[in-house]
């Protein structure tokens, strides 16, 4: 099982990550200082670090530094409310494998963690398929049989949420969370607006409601 080593101070953003990542699939362990940080992860158990640039004790940046100095290739992402193009350069330059800035949503983190893994591990995801509906996600392209879908961003989010949890049933808080992120309203009826809208587009009989629970890809 992949592990995640997630560092990162803001107590309600950790929780997130570490939430969503569990659903995926990935073992994780979350630390909210960078001395502790840096210890976890010279163990060399994790294939991955989420590493926040704000850490108390030592920052991201000299945690990453001293992992680099040391001889580590282990991946890390960068994780920071600074969004400039000077703290981007640093850490790329410094050793990160990519950066994400605050506020994210978890499908573009997620993306993002994929990505890395698969570069580091040599391995390539190109496409999802369940019973005629494709998502190529290169191009960003969606496929109905043979028939090619125009989806917006977010649709396709909500797309990829389903096939890769396909005949699972998914809660709208589950959604929430996943497609438009940590920052989302609980009392919102995005998700239920975004079902309609994909349902218009890929047939209203492939996303079948759960009352009660959620939607399910059939």
């Amino acid at each position: 099982m992949t592990s995640i080593l997630i560092a990162e101070d803001e107590s309600r953003i950790a929780a997130f990550v570490d939430k969503g990542l569990r659903a995926e699939g990935y073992s994780t362990r979350t630390v909210g200082h960078g001395l502790e940080a840096l210890e976890l992860a010279r163990s060399e158990a994790f294939d991955l670090l989420l590493l926040d640039v704000g850490l108390p004790g030592i920052d991201g940046f000299e945690v990453l530094r001293r992992l680099r100095a040391e001889g580590s290739d282990l991946v890390v992402i960068m994780l920071t409310a600074r969004d400039s193009a000077a703290d981007t350069v640093a850490g790329l330059d410094g050793g990160a494998a990519d950066y994400v800035a605050k506020p994210f949503r978890f499908d573009e983190l997620l993306a993002r963690i994929r990505s890395r893994l698969r570069d580091a591990g040599g391995r390539s995801e190109t496409a999802l398929e369940h019973d005629g509906l494709s998502l190529d996600l290169r191009t960003r392209r969606a496929t109905v049989g043979d028939l090619s879908v125009d989806l917006s961003a977010r649709e396709f989010a909500l797309a990829e949420e389903f096939l890769r949890h396909p005949e699972q049933v998914l809660s709208r808080e589950q959604l929430l969370s996943r497609v438009w992120g940590y920052d989302f309203d609980p009392g919102s009826n995005v998700v239920d607006v975004y079902v309609r809208y994909l349902r218009g587009k890929i047939g209203s009989e492939r996303i079948e409601t759960v009352r009660g629970m959620g939607y399910r890809l059939r």
